[in-house]
């Protein structure tokens, strides 16, 4: 029999199912059989742990393929790519993502991999200077430069919380505890009293995130036209995520909730685009 072994840091990299949608694939699986195989690297599970899970708890039989990589740099691009292909992921989980790619792949500078060297060929016979590592994953990931280096930020951040408390970590990228993405970057260059500081809060349940302000107007003032607009936009986007909130508790299923996450990150960008053709 093969021996598996579970790595702690790919491991934590993906996201944990919940209490419920983990016994509903618990079921299917026991219903229908693994239908996936296990993917190893070096006898490393690098992708499949909840259904690895499973089978070993019922001593279900499932079947692997071994990928080939050079680097545990390339084998955790690959798993963020399968992540982040999944669509199944929150915007802290996709920012966090992104930003480990930024962080691996700057890890790998003058390496040639297939999952990041996509720059563009040369043309009329001259060499291209190969495009920036902010510059390639912002065209993979479809945002602006400024967000994936803002993302590594994030992402390194976020792996400093989790070193002084890893519920801590699994609460942020789980959306259990809600805190700014701004105020994450900040940390990124933090002491590490204040990062132990806010891991300790968000651990406990103590953290609180502060208050988003809407723009005050004065409707009695035609020079004040532009803060009426920007009132209005607010307005739209209360009442959209309230819709949304209410349209969720009548959710049923794990097809339902999938689908559900691939519109609202649809919806988010969208207002992405809108936001940066202001």
């Amino acid at each position: 029999m093969q021996h598996i072994i579970i790595d702690e840091e790919f491991k934590a990299l993906l996201p944990a199912l919940d209490e419920q949608t983990f016994s509903e694939l618990e079921q299917n699986i026991l219903q229908y059989g693994v239908r996936d195989p296990i993917v190893l690297w070096n006898d490393i599970l690098i992708d499949g742990h909840n259904r690895y899970a499973i089978c070993q708890k019922h001593e279900l039989p499932f079947h692997t393929i071994d990928m080939e990589f050079d680097t545990r740099e390339e084998v955790l691009i690959w798993i963020i790519s399968t992540q982040v292909s999944r669509r199944n992921l929150t915007p802290m989980q996709l920012s966090y993502f992104r930003g480990l790619h930024h962080r691996a792949d700057k890890q790998m500078v003058g390496s040639v991999n297939q999952y990041t060297n996509q720059s563009a060929k040369p043309q009329n016979g001259g060499e291209q200077k190969p495009l920036s590592t902010s510059k390639r994953l912002a065209e993979k990931y479809r945002v602006s430069k400024n967000t994936i280096e803002r993302d590594a930020k994030l992402s390194e951040a976020i792996d400093e919380i989790g070193k002084v408390s890893p519920e801590a970590k699994m609460k942020i990228l789980s959306g259990e505890v809600s805190i700014n993405k701004n105020v994450l970057q900040e940390h990124a260059s933090k002491p590490k009293e204040e990062i132990s500081e806010i891991a300790v809060k968000i651990e406990e349940g103590t953290y609180e995130k502060r208050a988003f302000e809407v723009p005050a107007t004065n409707n009695s003032s035609a020079s004040n036209q532009n803060n009426n607009v920007v009132q209005k936009i607010n307005n739209i986007i209360f009442k959209a995520t309230n819709d949304i909130n209410n349209e969720l508790k009548n959710i049923n299923g794990i097809d339902e909730r999938v689908e559900s996450k691939i519109a609202i990150q649809t919806f988010i960008n969208t207002l992405e685009g809108i936001y940066k053709a202001l």
